[in-house]
């Protein structure tokens, strides 16, 4: 560090996305709306599986722990975003920075995983619905989940300890709204690659198995699809896809902007944006989009408003 004649970091300053006085107060309350909506949303879904005996199934389980999952992404980012336009100036620890990074990565991952998994359970359950039980018993089910979320425990590891590596010194002010890797490292100070080789490849291969459990549980599935006779038995089988399918576009398309597409064909303040999206506004429109376009849970949702109607 002497050698660098380099003062060390104890403390970042958030840049946020601007420093416009008027739109900081415009984005504060959007914000505020999106993650209000996000919790109550997410929430919502927890509750009415745990509440409804017809989605005690392993497709609305899984549902429940991305639910759960979006909550925690969600509230990795914006309740710091949010105090970020009520301060001047935005501080935040190199303990804490590193955590919030962790943590982010660690339920990011996990969604990955759930997604694949929610794939999978959709895969057997049109292609080999005789076999659907037995493949995805709760012994399955259980291990899918702790697989997914030991996965993204791993991956936030291996985040972490490159950061934890490395020195910070000189410069404190990251230029973005939550403590990302990307600028972090940027920040940092140390001899070697490997804090830029090790993620990456750890990020890169989670996104490329995820998307090809994903990608061949689809061709299955439309291959099966296919091969039934009646135009509403497809429209039936299809039905059951469409949410999950919407899921997976938005999250792996902005995903893929993101830790993919390379850095010099997005600004800073593009990639900003996609973040935002990435980690605001996609929690909020998963609850959304499931309970919009899935018939089972809007039936279950009437059955309960009705059940309190009928106790009340």
């Amino acid at each position: 560090m002497s050698d660098n004649n380099c003062t060390a970091v104890t403390e970042f300053i958030l840049l946020g996305l601007t420093d416009d006085p008027t739109l900081r107060v415009i984005l504060f309350v959007i914000f505020l709306c999106v993650y209000t909506v996000t919790l109550l949303g997410n929430l919502s879904i927890i509750i009415l599986i745990r509440n409804s005996s017809q989605l005690h199934i392993p497709m609305y389980l899984f549902l429940s722990h991305l639910a759960f999952v979006d909550i925690e992404i969600s509230s990795s980012v914006t309740p710091l975003m949010l105090m970020n336009y009520l301060e001047d100036i935005t501080l935040i620890p190199l303990g804490a920075c590193i955590a919030q990074m962790c943590w982010g990565v660690t339920f990011g991952t996990a969604e990955c995983f759930l997604l694949a998994v929610m794939a999978y359970d959709r895969y057997i359950a049109i292609c080999s619905p005789l076999l659907y039980s037995t493949n995805m018993s709760a012994r399955v089910c259980t291990l899918f989940l702790i697989t997914s979320y030991l996965g993204g425990c791993v991956n936030a590891w291996i985040f972490t300890g490159c950061l934890l590596n490395r020195s910070f010194c000189g410069s404190n002010e990251i230029n973005h709204f939550f403590c990302d890797y990307s600028p972090l490292l940027k920040l940092s100070y140390s001899e070697g690659n490997l804090a830029e080789i090790l993620p990456a490849a750890s990020a890169g291969s989670v996104i490329m198995i995820t998307v090809l459990i994903i990608t061949i549980s689809y061709v299955y599935i439309l291959f099966s699809v296919l091969k039934i006779n009646s135009t509403k038995g497809r429209s039936k089988a299809f039905s059951t896809c469409t949410s999950h399918l919407t899921a997976v576009t938005l999250f792996y398309g902005t995903l893929t902007l993101i830790y993919v597409m390379p850095k010099s064909s997005y600004s800073t303040d593009e990639n900003k944006v996609i973040s935002v999206f990435y980690s605001v506004m996609i929690p909020m429109f998963n609850p959304l989009i499931y309970s919009l376009r899935n018939n089972e849970v809007k039936g279950a949702l009437r059955n309960l408003m009705s059940r309190k109607h009928l106790v009340s």
